[in-house]
């Protein structure tokens, strides 16, 4: 376990009184909580083998922080939080807890006033608005109870959970909280080794201008029980892992220009040897600086050995978590000569991730296996490692690239250009079907029906359709990292439409590139857009879920089909039909409103409002929650069509579609609408009339503008998005509990109003 802490020299540094002095460090002491400290924590894990033969690891970590002092009562002010784990080896399930003090919400709203925190204003106005409920997002909670933390003995008890040391010098840990998974564990470490100080001498220097101190006892033996659900799993053998460390912030004046933006990897591995290590390197996010590093072996007896001469480095494949989008590596290699060793290590498996304010937005600590050589000979154990702060998606726009990312790399999973023969037969008809496959030439399928499609997919697109999938699966409470590949569906729902689109249209451009029919041809492009919707089928065939459900998505799908086939007959067929009425009365103008929503309402905000059905059905949301959803992201739809017709008047600034496109092609957008029921008769036949032209002329396309403006239309059509997306907000706020998923909602449904792309 590892804080914000910098190695780094300093001969000006007196250290506080109530350090550990150079020598065996006096537990009976340095245990306990130091009143120096600003920060302190104490931490620890272990490696279970339980009776009946299951695996388990786990890892608890208790904070104190001081906050401020109370100078009335001439004390100090601190907060108080855990984090707790367990790691289930065999079922690959990771069972997180995160219990925050009760004044975090007042902590958090200070920080994010000052600017902390985050970096997007979206999110940063959507947590101010959670947290001014008095309420942290799930999966933090805040504590019930007053945390306990005792100064004349080591004795922490933040709610049902506790760490203590009893009078045989053995350290006694409970781990209890009363949520969907029941997960808990009574432990006795028995340490079997003396503590040993990690950093220079136990020194470490903190990025923020504290000072820290850092030891731990690298083996333990462990006894006592872990508990998953109903079941209850005595102990067979098990090894433990204590760490302690504390630190105090210096004088206010020497402070100034020290902080960065630090992240670390942090690894702690038990050897069947008999000896055991611990590294951790900190960077730099801004620079890619070496901030400091530090690698501690312990041998067979208990001496302590340091390098700052190795390599901690991620190789192979990434783990990219679908509620928070960060990248995690799951292979390492360790590389330190001076201790004649090379080590591999590779996650037990990948979902590890601990999604916690504490550490924004979350970190990765997970069991590793671990093995390599040591002087020659073979070793082999389990570890840790935790890696925090590479967090690289801070804003919603950062965001949206790696789900764009991940969408594509479903995309190349579910229609990829080069395939074996049995996914050839499914993209055909099904896999074993070899019938429709004989004597096909797969060169020739790929290149008239996949490589189109992928022509526009792998351009990229916003996802915001594919992101919530996963994101409704999640917010209900289900685990979307199962439903990774459903990023695909909407997606290729969305492109099939835009290649059809485009060829009615007669666009030119899709994406930054030439449209699908102006590289294919249109008769090809027609095919592939129409394939798409066929295509996507596979993602709920191949789903992991009950033939009921199924049966339920693929009603859903069809119906959101349906639906949007409807909206886009609509609008190829237009309103003209209306406007020799609309010119005339004024109710006629406002028909023509409501008919232009209703549009938008099948085309493109009824596919947003199934793909959100379909991903509360795969989190198991209860009706409520799915209607709900269901409204939001109909809304969302809406809103979207909106202000991209706005947009479309004002202009996009990354030139992807030319300034006033919609009035050039003689289109009845909702701004257009809208103005035809604000304006007087005279104004609105002139305004009709120039859309009529379907002119790309700058002065007729200004004056429309005019009187666009003079009504201050898209001003208004702004503020009706704004309004349609608040009332969905407040109908579905009540219905999913606050979370981080939820907060991201939040914030994208500003996002998607002030957007300018």
């Amino acid at each position: 376990m590892l804080t914000e802490a910098k190695l780094q020299k300093n001969d000006s540094f007196t250290p506080p009184k109530d350090w550990p002095k150079d020598g065996p460090i006096d537990l009976s002491i340095h245990d306990l909580p130091h009143a120096s400290s600003s920060t302190e924590w104490w931490y620890m894990h272990s490696h279970i083998t339980a009776k009946g033969g299951k695996h388990f690891s786990m890892f608890a970590s208790f904070f104190r922080k001081l906050i401020s002092y109370d100078k009335k009562e001439n004390k100090p002010v601190y907060a108080y939080s855990i984090t707790w784990a367990i790691s289930d080896l065999d079922e690959k399930e990771y069972h997180t807890v995160s219990l925050v003090d009760k004044a975090a919400p007042e902590i958090g709203l200070k920080r994010l006033k000052k600017g902390e925190l985050t970096k997007d204003p979206y999110i940063r106005k959507a947590a101010i608005e959670m947290l001014k409920k008095g309420v942290v997002p799930y999966p933090d909670e805040l504590f019930k109870e007053d945390p306990i933390c005792s100064l004349d003995r080591l004795y922490l008890k933040y709610d049902s959970n506790s760490f203590e040391k009893l009078d045989d010098n053995t350290y006694y840990l409970k781990l209890d909280h009363d949520d969907e998974t029941k997960a808990g564990a009574d432990l006795r470490f028995i340490p079997k080794k003396p503590p040993t100080r990690h950093g220079d001498n136990g020194v470490v220097r903190g990025v923020s201008a504290e000072d820290m101190f850092y030891y731990f006892i690298p083996k333990c033996e462990v006894e006592g029980q872990i508990r998953i659900g109903d079941e209850v799993y005595e102990i067979e053998s098990a090894t433990g892992w204590y760490d302690h460390e504390f630190g105090r912030h210096t004088d206010e004046e020497k402070q100034t220009d020290i902080k960065k933006d630090v992240a670390w990897n942090w690894i702690a591995f038990q050897m069947d040897n008999g000896c055991e290590l611990t590294a951790y390197d900190l960077i730099d996010n801004n620079t890619g600086e070496d901030c400091g590093s530090f690698a501690i072996l312990i041998d067979e007896q208990g001496n302590r050995h340091h390098s700052e001469h190795f390599k901690l480095q991620p190789v192979g494949d990434y783990f990219t978590s679908t509620r928070t989008f960060n990248d995690y590596p799951l292979e390492w290699t360790l590389d330190i000569p001076d201790f004649g060793l090379k080590l591999e290590a590779k996650a037990a498996f990948a979902q590890q991730e601990f999604a916690t304010v504490i550490s924004k937005p979350a970190f990765w600590e997970g069991r590793m296996e671990i093995q390599g050589t040591m002087n020659g000979q073979a070793v082999a154990g389990p570890g840790y490692i935790e890696r925090s702060g590479f967090y690289k998606t801070e804003t919603l726009k950062d965001f949206f690239k790696v789900v764009s990312r991940e969408t594509l790399k479903s995309i190349a999973k579910i229609i990829p250009t080069q395939m074996k023969q049995d996914k050839f037969e499914e993209l055909v008809s099904a896999r074993g079907n070899t019938g429709y496959t004989k004597g096909l030439d797969k060169k020739q399928y790929v290149d008239h029906m996949i490589r189109p499609i992928r022509e526009i997919t792998d351009r990229g697109g916003k996802s915001w359709r594919s992101y919530a999938t996963v994101a409704c699966c999640d917010i209900v409470g289900g685990n979307s990292q199962k439903a990774k590949d459903w990023l695909a569906l909407p997606e290729m729902m969305h492109v099939g439409s835009l290649i059809v689109d485009d060829v009615e249209d007669k666009s030119d451009v899709r994406r930054g590139g030439p449209a699908c029919h102006h590289i294919y041809g249109e008769p090809i492009a027609i095919n592939a857009g129409s394939a798409c919707y066929f295509l996507g089928q596979i993602c709920i065939n191949e789903a992991d879920i009950t033939d009921a459900k199924k049966l339920k998505v693929y009603n859903l799908y069809f119906e959101a089909l349906r639906a949007a086939h409807t909206g886009q007959a609509l609008d190829i067929a237009g309103l003209d039909y209306m406007m020799d009425d609309v010119m005339e009365e004024d109710s006629k103008a406002k028909l023509l409103v409501k008919r232009v929503l209703g549009t938008h309402r099948l085309k493109s905000a009824a596919p947003a409002s199934y793909l959100a059905r379909i991903g509360a059905l795969l989190g198991d949301g209860n009706e409520e929650q799915v209607n709900g959803l269901a409204d939001y992201f109909e809304a969302l739809g809406i809103a979207f069509q909106i202000i991209d017709d706005t947009l479309n008047l004002k202009g996009f600034d990354d030139d992807l579609k030319t300034k006033a496109e919609d009035i050039t092609a003689g289109k009845i957008t909702y701004p257009i609408a809208k103005g035809m029921a604000a304006l007087s008769k005279e104004d609105r036949a002139r305004l009709w009339e120039i859309v009529q032209m379907k002119t790309d002329d700058l002065a007729l396309l200004t004056e429309a503008m005019a009187l666009l403006k003079r009504e201050q239309v898209i001003e208004n059509c702004e503020k009706e998005a704004k309004r349609i997306m608040d009332r969905a907000w407040k109908k579905l706020d009540p219905l999913v509990r606050d979370s981080m998923v939820k907060l991201n909602l939040r914030a994208f449904s500003w996002y998607v109003l002030e957007r300018t792309y």
